[in-house]
């Protein structure tokens, strides 16, 4: 069974989701950070995973579930962070990030299992991606891609294919990184934390 890891920021005030305001607040945007992150992590807890890890820019805090890891992130671009994220995997391993509260269990499931596939690929709609499965990780296929570009995502899937490996994909989803986003992703998934506090913080902002 493979490794679930998840790269992310403590929910701080003025640290995270900056691009949520001036919307919101640097606390509210927090908040929904926190929200966001929380949600991430139920659907990871209810994964089949063999491990279940938080690579962390940050100190854990009250949100953080049992049954997680919590490793610090290293120094550096987002390349080599998330490059080193797999270095906790001792086997194969999907790494997604904090920024997609309408992850579900059985979504994370499918990018779990190496059967048929070298790799796992989920594209985000921004140009980049929410989602990376290694059967065999290795930080040669990170280092280097150009990140938080709008072919951020074009860039590192044909790396993945050039090296050799069979890709398949995850479905697409969205990130929260503008309050546009943070809008549309509560409206997709209306059960969630992150949901119910972005329809009282928006109730707050009218």
């Amino acid at each position: 069974m493979s490794t679930l890891l998840v790269i992310a920021k403590a929910p701080v005030a003025g640290r995270v989701k900056t691009r949520l305001t001036p919307h919101f607040t640097p606390e509210q945007a927090a908040d929904l950070a926190r929200a966001a992150l929380q949600d991430t992590l139920a659907a990871v807890v209810a994964a089949p995973a063999r491990r279940r890890v938080l690579v962390l820019d940050g100190q854990p805090g009250p949100w953080l579930p049992h049954g997680i890891e919590v490793v610090p992130q290293c120094a550096g671009g987002l390349d080599a962070r998330l490059a080193a994220a797999f270095a906790h995997a001792d086997g194969p391993a999907l790494l997604v990030g904090m920024d997609t509260p309408q992850v579900t269990p059985e979504l994370l499931a499918r990018g779990l299992v190496f059967s048929d596939t070298d790799a796992w690929f989920g594209p985000a709609d921004d140009g980049g991606f929410w989602a990376l499965g290694l059967a065999e990780p290795d930080p040669a296929l990170l280092l280097g891609v150009p990140m938080s570009l709008a072919t951020t995502g074009e860039v590192q899937r044909r790396r993945l294919a050039a090296s050799g490996r069979a890709v398949r994909d995850l479905p697409e989803l969205c990130d929260v990184d503008t309050p546009a986003d943070a809008a549309r992703v509560a409206a997709a998934a209306p059960a969630t934390r992150f949901a119910a506090l972005h329809s009282v913080l928006c109730a707050v902002v009218r």
